[in-house]
């Protein structure tokens, strides 16, 4: 801008009574000759253009609204719904006192007593089998037993892992003792990437077809049915490096 175009910007004060009041007049007249250029500035090349009006937002359209929608499923529980004792075990002060494969052994001889189909095959019967005489047995399938209070009331439940062999399930049994009895109060088979225990809770991870994403299962305990309930499911985003397959 050059000094001509400077010179008329400035508008002329007249009948002021003091050379101060003169001098903040005349810095008042510079102020807005400055914000008047640069102003005119941003009408120069790159300055920002409107977009036009934003589109108007609506919300969802249900389709079909006349036709009723479908009743809601039972309540899916998964696994025992009441505790089922153990009773061909000895009575036990420490559940610590009895052997993973032992409990597994003895869940699958009562199981078959009540007429429940076998959780496992021919040949991984046979493995677990051979766990009760050879637990350390690369061929075991009964995984060590982990131990944490499951229930609230200060004592560990013995928490079993057995794995599925070529259909890589693996089948997780919660057992707690119930005036020396050992009772299961979890009883599920699932794909599993990770368990974890968190806050009293048994948490199963499982991976999904799609890559990135993984299926989180939460199981609390019901003091009212005195057994584990799945608590919450959710499908969870995982980020490539948390996603990494870890210990089970």
């Amino acid at each position: 801008m050059n000094a001509a175009r400077t010179r008329q910007a400035v508008p002329v004060v007249r009948g002021l009574r003091s050379h101060r009041a003169a001098v903040r007049a005349m810095a008042l007249a510079i102020a807005v000759a400055g914000t008047a250029a640069l102003l005119g500035g941003c009408a120069g090349a790159g300055a920002p253009e409107s977009a036009g009006p934003a589109a108007a937002v609506t919300g969802p359209a249900r389709l079909w609204p006349e036709h009723t929608p479908a009743p809601p499923p039972s309540p899916y529980r998964d696994g025992d719904s009441t505790p089922l004792p153990l009773r061909s075990l000895p009575k036990l002060a420490d559940i610590r006192k009895v052997s993973a494969p032992s409990v597994v052994q003895a869940q699958r001889e009562t199981d078959r007593r009540r007429g429940l189909l076998p959780y496992f095959d021919t040949d991984d019967e046979e493995k677990i089998r051979t766990c009760v005489t050879k637990p350390t047995a690369r061929s075991c399938l009964v995984r060590a037993p982990e131990y944490h209070d499951l229930t609230g009331d200060g004592r560990d439940e013995l928490i079993v892992g057995v794995d599925g062999g070529p259909s890589h399930l693996l089948t997780i049994w919660v057992y707690m003792l119930k005036d020396g009895v050992m009772n299961r109060i979890l009883n599920i088979a699932q794909r599993t990437q990770a368990v974890e225990v968190a806050d009293g809770k048994l948490i199963v991870r499982e991976p999904t077809e799609t890559p990135g994403y993984e299926v989180r299962t939460v199981y609390a305990w019901d003091a009212k049915s005195q057994v584990m309930t799945e608590e919450s499911t959710e499908y969870d985003w995982r980020s490539p490096a948390s996603a990494a397959p870890r210990g089970r």
